[in-house]
Order: structure tokens, then C-alpha cells, then sequence
């Protein structure tokens, strides 16, 4: 069998017209030859009546401490309704079609509730599902534990659960379908002429999902290169091409040449951001520093951006959780200093490995647009800067600008 793994997000099965592009494309392929396996979110967004987000609202709303496992259990109520209403869909078109739970698909998960990670995937009744020419509908961001807990896979968990599947039956191809129509070298609300990029690695695009470009789930992305499957983001309402993702910058039909020789794919950001800066006195240093770490991380504190020097500590945190992190540290007895309202703004590309210059032009784009350069960090793909966050959009547009990104 040649098996296709789809994925389609809430806005492409919130209304009946979108419901009918979905069943279009999914004919389509069945029509070049494929066996089918649909992975569905949740309908609509927050507001809608049957989100996730409402149906979180709606259990809280006597007890706003409801507990996990009963949150999991109603969260994975809006993938159902999609499903089910998408597989009445296909049958309605006259193609057997078939709906599965997270549990009913084997999907099972380790017991963490609310961000659960997938363990295995019995494919057994998927796989006969397909032999006897059945269309396929996963319920996306759930599993079921070993002993049957309903559990769900965190934020994201639709892209998790169509690329799992993906990997556990050989597929070909795994087909991402949002309501853009591919990845973008930046987020096209700031810079106007943004371009969809028509390849990706599986590295680059990791690294702009963990920094802020919200197309596909990071973890999709790594599962995925696992077994080298191709990832495709297309858009449920158009027929662009969208962006293939691969080991190497080459199309599946054709070899090489490269998509291009720049050292930079795109530019992304987070926003919402405080650095936090920690005094070390004394010349126990490095065993104070490794308190102020231990002490954020016991308290479910996530650090970034960290910088640490013999008499000081330099990282940041979400802004959310920034008072309660100074007022672990003071406690202690640290001199603390806060900066809120700050911004990350990343530069991700596989080209600028061993490159020399790239961390000169960034630095030239933003002293032309006199922006202070608060922090920065590097890695192979990525270099990270910390910026004013009403520098953030400026400074993402000069970056795009420098690189040549609308080119």
C-alpha cells in the first residue's frame, strides 16, 4: 500500500465549505492511488462552541481546579465531533469512511496528562481498515495509556499524532494542511513581503517552530526525520504547493540544484519576555548559580537565553511567570535585577554554519535601525537576539531586509 498521512487543522473543518475543500483533497488523493489516513483537530478556535479552548472553559467554569486527567478527558471531545463529522462527510460522498479515536487507532502514550508522549502505535486495525479500502479519520492530540487512561499530547499534539502515524506505517508522505499556505521566511503580519519557502530541513524548520513560527509542532517536525518521511505544509483553501520538508534542501521528483546559496531561511520571534539578571557575591559562585537554577526549576520555572559569568547570571523567562521567579530568588538572598518587555528575535538557516560574517550583518541591520542588542546566543542554524520588545517588529523587518529574504 501506498499510505499518505493528512493532517487538517481546526479552521479547515470548521465550516461545511471548508469540510467539502478537505473531502476534495483527500478524493484527490485517494484518486492517484493512496491509502488514507486523516488526522483531524479540534473545530474552530476559542469561541467556537466546540474548540478546545471553549470546552476547557466549560469544565472549569464550576471548579477552575479541575484536575488533569478530567481535563484530558474533555479536551479530547472536540477531535471527535471533527472526526466523526468529517468521516460522515467522505460517507455522505459515497466513500466508506471510518473514524477512530486516539485509543481505537493504538496510539498509546506514558501517563503524563495533559502532555503525554507517544510510546508506541499498534496499527493493526488502521492497516485492515485500509485493506478493505476504508478512509481512515484519527482523532489528532490523544492517545490512551496502557492501562486506558485517555490522555492528550500538549499543544501541537494534531501535527504529533499525524506524524507518529506516519512513522509507524512507512507513509510516504505526511501532508500538513493549515490555513496558510506554507512556511514563511517571516511572520507575514510584521513584513508584508514575506515569501513562502518551497523547501525546508528538518532541521531549519525545527528551529523556527521552537522560536516562534507556529505552522507545525517541533515535535511532528523530529518525529518525522526519524525515518526521513517528507513532511508537507500545504493550505487546505488553495491549490499552492506549499513547503516541502526533507533531509536536504532537493524535491522529490528531482535532483538538486539547491534551492539557494543564502545562509539564512527565515526570521521568527517570541514576544512577552523578561530578563532577568542574578548578582553572585562571595566565592562560591558557581554553587550559588547552580541554587538559582535549581531553585526556578523546582518551581516548574523554565529558563532561557542563559548567559552565566563568574559574578553574574543572565537569563529570561516568560514574562508571566517573572515575579514569581524574582520572588523565589530574593527569598534566597540574590540581588535581582528584572527587564520586562523584551522580545527574542531569531535568525534560523542551515547555510550559515561555519559562515563567516552572518553575526556582522545582524549587527549592522539593527545599528542601522538603532536597535539595542540586549543578549544574544548561537548555535549551528540559529543566532538569537534579545531586543526591546517595541523594537521587535522593526528589528524583525530590518533582519528580513539585510538577508534578502523577498528575493
Amino acid at each position: 500500500m501506498r499510505i499518505l498521512v493528512q493532517k487538517y487543522g481546526g479552521s479547515s473543518v470548521a465550516t461545511e465549505e471548508a469540510r467539502q475543500q478537505v473531502a476534495a483533497k483527500i478524493i484527490a488523493a485517494k484518486q492517484e492511488g493512496y491509502s488514507l489516513v486523516v488526522v483531524v483537530s479540534a473545530i474552530g478556535r476559542q469561541g467556537a462552541p466546540y474548540a478546545t479552548d471553549t470546552l476547557i472553559s466549560l469544565a472549569t467554569k464550576s471548579n477552575p481546579e479541575l484536575s488533569q486527567r478530567e481535563l484530558d478527558l474533555v479536551m479530547s471531545c472536540g477531535e471527535i465531533i471533527s472526526g466523526v463529522i468529517l468521516a460522515g462527510t467522505l460517507q455522505g460522498m459515497g466513500y466508506k469512511s471510518v473514524c477512530f479515536t486516539g485509543a481505537q487507532a493504538g496510539i498509546i502514550t506514558d501517563n503524563q496528562y495533559g502532555d503525554a508522549r507517544v510510546v508506541k502505535i499498534d496499527t493493526k486495525r488502521i492497516v485492515n481498515a485500509l485493506k478493505d479500502d476504508y478512509i481512515v479519520i484519527v482523532t489528532g492530540f490523544q492517545g490512551v495509556t496502557a492501562d486506558g487512561e485517555i490522555t492528550t499530547l500538549g499543544r501541537g499534539g494534531s501535527d504529533t499524532t499525524a506524524s507518529a502515524l506516519g512513522v509507524a506505517l512507512d507513509a510516504e508522505a505526511i501532508e500538513i494542511y493549515t490555513d496558510v499556505d506554507g512556511v514563511k521566511t517571516a511572520d507575514p503580519r510584521i513584513v508584508a513581503e514575506a515569501k513562502t519557502l518551497t523547501q525546508v530541513t528538518y532541521n531549519e524548520i525545527c528551529h523556527l517552530a521552537y522560536e516562534g513560527a507556529k505552522v507545525i509542532h517541533p515535535r511532528a517536525v523530529e518525529i518525522a526525520a526519524q525515518k526521513n518521511i517528507p513532511l508537507k505544509v500545504k493550505c487546505t483553501f488553495n491549490e499552492a504547493p506549499g513547503t516541502l520538508v526533507t533531509n536536504a534542501r532537493h524535491t522529490l521528483e528531482q535532483d538538486p540544484p539547491l534551492l539557494n546559496d543564502r545562509p539564512v531561511t527565515g526570521i521568527t520571534q517570541i514576544t512577552n519576555i523578561t530578563q532577568i539578571k542574578v548578582i553572585l557575591t562571595g566565592a562560591d559562585g558557581m554553587q550559588s548559580a547552580a541554587k538559582v537554577f535549581r531553585s526556578l526549576a523546582d518551581a516548574g520555572i523554565s529558563v532561557d537565553f542563559i548567559n552565566v559569568h563568574p559574578k553574574e547570571l543572565i537569563f529570561t523567562v516568560k514574562e508571566s511567570v517573572a515575579a514569581k521567579a524574582q520572588n523565589i530568588l530574593t527569598k534566597l538572598g540574590f540581588n535581582v535585577e528584572l527587564r520586562p518587555g523584551c522580545a527574542k528575535v531569531s535568525v534560523v538557516g542551515a547555510g550559515m554554519t561555519g559562515l563567516p560574517g552572518v553575526m556582522a550583518s545582524i549587527v549592522e541591520a539593527l545599528a542601522e535601525e538603532k536597535i539595542e542588542i540586549l543578549q544574544s546566543a548561537d548555535s549551528y542554524t540559529t543566532i538569537w537576539c534579545l531586543v526591546e520588545q517595541k523594537s521587535m517588529e522593526k528589528a524583525v523587518r530590518a533582519l528580513h531586509n539585510k538577508f534578502k529574504l523577498n528575493e
